[in-house]
């Protein structure tokens, strides 16, 4: 039997964040390798772990996985959150890139200088609020399915659920106007695996706060 998934970050949420939401909607469970210094991030690049230099990196199934998309796809089809055809995969993939950049967005918005950051914040909730969440608030209304692909949790459920919660750390009452993407995050928030996730002490990362901002600047040199 092969080991446990191993993911090697930072213990700050970032990019490897969706990675452990998606391991643990899948019921999978996973190990952590903290960065802690730049000599460890050194490491890893030196001993050609990292095949582009750069985190996330998953070890999984013999092989050491990078790029966040890649690591995402092969996750999710392995456990059979990625549709069950060419169409559901790529319906998939679109609705994913979408809530991957609302939470760039989000993500950066800590590491923006701080007179930018009120209006990065606004920029963040109009985004959300007219750009995004109503295309997903129309694909549960059209579909008239619990799931926004075929009639059962995807990657795209998973994902879409991790961006309005960090939206509504970001704004408390962001999901007012959008009813179906509300029933949806009780829904979804619900399916034991995730509900797991979201009680304290999971491996769930919390905001990046301000040391967490230096910290991270420090190791990746930015």
């Amino acid at each position: 039997m092969a080991g446990k998934p191993k993911l090697h970050y930072t213990r700050g949420r970032g990019k490897m964040e969706s990675i452990r939401w998606l391991l643990a909607a899948a019921g999978v469970e996973f190990e952590e390798e903290f960065i802690e210094t730049k000599e460890d991030l050194e490491k890893l690049r030196n001993d050609g772990s990292l095949l582009f230099q750069q985190v996330p990196m998953v070890e999984i199934d013999g092989m050491k996985m990078v790029q966040t998309r890649a690591i995402l796809s092969y996750i999710a089809a392995k456990y059979n959150l990625y549709g069950k055809d060419l169409k559901e995969r790529a319906w998939i993939d679109m609705y994913v890139e979408g809530t991957t950049d609302l939470m760039g967005m989000i993500m950066y918005l800590p590491f923006q200088p701080a007179d930018t950051k009120e209006k990065n914040l606004a920029l963040i909730i109009e985004r959300a609020t007219t750009r995004y969440f109503p295309v997903y608030e129309k694909a549960l209304k059209d579909h008239g399915h619990d799931y926004l692909v075929g009639n059962k949790l995807s990657l795209a459920d998973i994902h879409l659920l991790e961006a309005i919660l960090m939206a509504e750390e970001c704004k408390a009452d962001i999901l007012s106007a959008f009813p179906l993407l509300q029933a949806f995050k009780g829904r979804t928030s619900n399916i034991p695996t995730i509900k797991k996730f979201l009680q304290p002490g999971s491996q769930r990362k919390p905001p990046a706060d301000e040391k967490f901002v230096a910290f991270v600047r420090k190791i990746f040199n930015i």
